[in-house]
């Protein structure tokens, strides 16, 4: 069964913002407060933080008391964002949100009975309350993920990697998952630059990474180690398994064409690969991995080696 969908737009110009404040609050019975009490509630409460999960949930709990709503959805595709509150409905309303040209995302609302006239009114209105917290949520957004993210390569950096690796090893051991690393390191990586220059090189280093993010699932995670080498953080992932991700990213980098002035770069890689043990620390874990690779270099290269 198709859902009924409903797409608006708002654009939350200072005009329209002014003429929304003057939206007639909608004949429900069932809502505990009106609109006027409800965006100036909004209005102050949703300034109180910037991370977009709390912004919007807050939305969405607080809205409930005016227009009652079975789910609340949002997505903002330039930074790779979605969240959805409580369950799906049948019926849809949704709006692209946007201020002074600026995309500020997608919000849905979703519930099991059709939306009224009168509440998609009272929405739009309160909606305005919206237009400030989530550009500014968005922003510090932007800003933080600027400050955990290799400029050149797009992965992750070191801060994101000690980040990440600690709460990994804690979730694995809280539901008891096998959690694997892989080493990757670009052979003779040196050569490269030493014979093309450094912009061939920095070309090379951003093409092995987009090489490495397509081999990989969603939940993998791939964090710039050092010059030319890489860390992938596979959940839930066997030794095993994660052997077979490290081989399969080692093809990938041989079948890779790199030119450059109508000549191919030969380009392979080495890879260690350690899981987690029982008890094991992030530093050790990563000793580990990091050996597996010095014996995978130290016996020729273009090889995967396992931690013992």
């Amino acid at each position: 069964m198709k859902t009924p969908t409903q797409t608006n737009t708002i654009d939350f110009d200072s005009a329209k913002l002014q003429r929304l404040g003057l939206g007639q609050p909608s004949p429900l019975a069932t809502r505990s407060v009106t609109l006027q009490q409800l965006r100036q509630q909004l209005g102050q409460q949703l300034q109180t933080s910037l991370e977009p999960q709390r912004v919007l949930g807050l939305f969405f709990r607080e809205v409930q008391r005016l227009v009652p709503l079975d789910a609340l959805a949002y997505q903002h595709k330039p930074s790779d964002l979605r969240m959805e509150f409580g369950q799906r409905g049948h019926h849809v309303l949704s709006y692209n949100l946007s201020h002074e040209g600026e995309d500020l995302g997608e919000l849905i609302f979703r519930r099991n009975q059709r939306f009224t006239d009168p509440e998609q009114q009272d929405l739009e209105s309160v909606m305005s309350t919206l237009l400030f917290p989530v550009r500014n949520a968005l922003l510090y957004r932007v800003a933080t993920q600027s400050a955990l993210r290799d400029p050149l390569t797009g992965t992750g950096n070191r801060i994101a990697m000690d980040q990440t690796l600690e709460r990994e090893i804690d979730m694995s051991r809280r539901h008891m998952q096998p959690l694997s690393l892989l080493m990757l390191d670009i052979d003779h990586f040196k050569r490269i630059n030493d014979t093309h220059g450094h912009g061939v090189g920095d070309e090379v280093l951003r093409t092995v990474a987009e090489s490495i993010k397509q081999q990989l699932r969603n939940v993998d995670m791939v964090f710039r180690f050092g010059g030319e080498e890489f860390l992938i953080l596979l959940s839930n992932t066997s030794r095993e398994a994660a052997a077979m991700v490290g081989e399969r990213l080692r093809y990938a980098a041989q079948v890779q064409d790199y030119f450059v002035a109508g000549t191919r770069i030969e380009l392979t890689v080495s890879l260690g690969c350690a899981t987690l043990l029982p008890g094991e620390s992030a530093e050790s874990l990563l000793r580990r991995v990091d050996s597996a690779l010095y014996v995978a270099k130290r016996e020729g290269r273009n090889r995967l080696a396992m931690a013992g």
